[in-house]
């Protein structure tokens, strides 16, 4: 089953905005990367030391700090305070399992979202908490583990591509968003998949390992849901709270996340309601595989009765029986429970019960 809490009683007990990693532990070393741009200079680099994006804070241009690993508290605590970060904030960045959603401070806003994955091997969908910083010139984003979907933005930002190296820090937060929003579309292709192979094997030779798959599959759009849903909320509050460092003229592209978020859910929905038809299809089978096996041991049992009727006259010890001495008697008795198993069987043919 999985998992809908994390292990909170690591911070049970403690003042509000200490910083406790509550997850797993997905890297062992805390990597940093920034990128630098403005419309005719880039820059990208890898940092050791956190005190290293400290100048970047103050620069004109755009600055893009990714942190992935969340487990090195004192790291997050450090950045926190050099970019005036709320230890709430903080707090919520290393609490692994947070409700996507945004807040509006006044020198920043703070995102959170799930970035999901299907993993083909294990058939299984990953999750990763995903939480963003976005400032008037900086963008500090936060992720559990090396590796994301942004390699697309990495690299139209490394090509010069006019329209995000003209952007700034707003539209670099909806790019990171609309990609995480359209990789969801690919987890749902592949779970598409799935439920056509699993509609197949269910209407040609449903197993016992065909039902766990249905059951499986069920959890995991539950999973979907959970981590789907709320964004929805998300992309809507954006709009009408009227957030501070998102201009009028980019409202436009977050209704455009908004509409994908209404196709998802809606997707989602179907799916849902596809595996639970699934669920009463194979039900139905077993039953009626069930009823065919009953009625046919009905109809060997209702042929037997009227056998065994004469085979128990004829099996009384009584010593004054018609027949008993008749040369013909035995192939007479066979004759006549013969003819009956006949007359069964057809009249069964007949009114079509198998």
């Amino acid at each position: 089953m999985f998992k809908i809490l994390k292990k909170s009683s690591k911070k049970a007990g403690l003042p509000p905005g200490t910083l406790v990693h509550i997850g797993e532990k997905k890297v062992e070393q805390t990597r940093i990367t920034i990128i630098d741009y403005d419309e005719d200079n880039f820059i990208e680099k890898e940092v050791q030391s956190i005190e290293d994006c400290f100048p970047f804070k103050d620069k004109p241009t755009v600055t893009w700090i990714n942190i992935d690993g969340l487990h090195d508290v004192d790291l997050i605590e450090k950045l926190g305070s050099h970019f005036d970060i709320h230890p709430l904030i903080l707090e919520d960045i290393v609490h692994t399992g947070q409700r996507p959603k945004v807040e509006d401070f006044e020198n920043y806003v703070y995102f959170v979202l799930m970035m999901l994955y299907y993993n083909d091997e294990s058939e299984n969908i990953e999750e990763e908490q995903f939480s963003i910083i976005m400032g008037p010139n900086i963008v500090i984003t936060f992720q559990e583990k090396v590796g994301d979907v942004f390699k697309i933005i990495r690299e139209r930002i490394h090509n010069g591509k006019l329209r995000i190296r003209k952007g700034n820090t707003e539209f670099l937060t909806y790019r990171l968003i609309d990609t995480i929003v359209d990789n969801y579309f690919l987890v749902l292709e592949k779970l598409e998949e799935k439920i056509e192979i699993l509609d197949e094997e269910l209407l040609l030779k449903p197993t016992k390992e065909t039902l766990q798959s249905i059951y499986t599959l069920r959890k995991k759009l539950l999973s979907l849901r959970k981590s789907i849903w709320p964004v929805r909320d998300l992309i809507s509050s954006i709009e009408k709270e009227d957030i501070s460092l998102i201009s009028e003229s980019m409202l436009i592209y977050f209704r455009d996340i908004y509409d994908h978020m209404i196709r998802l859910i809606e997707t989602i929905e179907i799916f849902r309601e596809m595996v639970s038809s699934m669920l009463d299809t194979y039900l139905t089978n077993v039953s009626n595989k069930m009823n065919e096996v009953m009625k046919v041991l009905t109809i060997i049992a209702t042929i037997f009765i009227p056998l065994t009727f004469i085979a128990g006259i004829y099996g009384m010890n009584f010593e004054y029986m018609p027949e008993l001495e008749w040369k013909w008697g035995y192939a007479g008795v066979w004759f006549i429970m013969i003819v009956i198993v006949c007359l069964m069987f057809v009249y069964f043919r007949k009114k079509k019960w198998f």
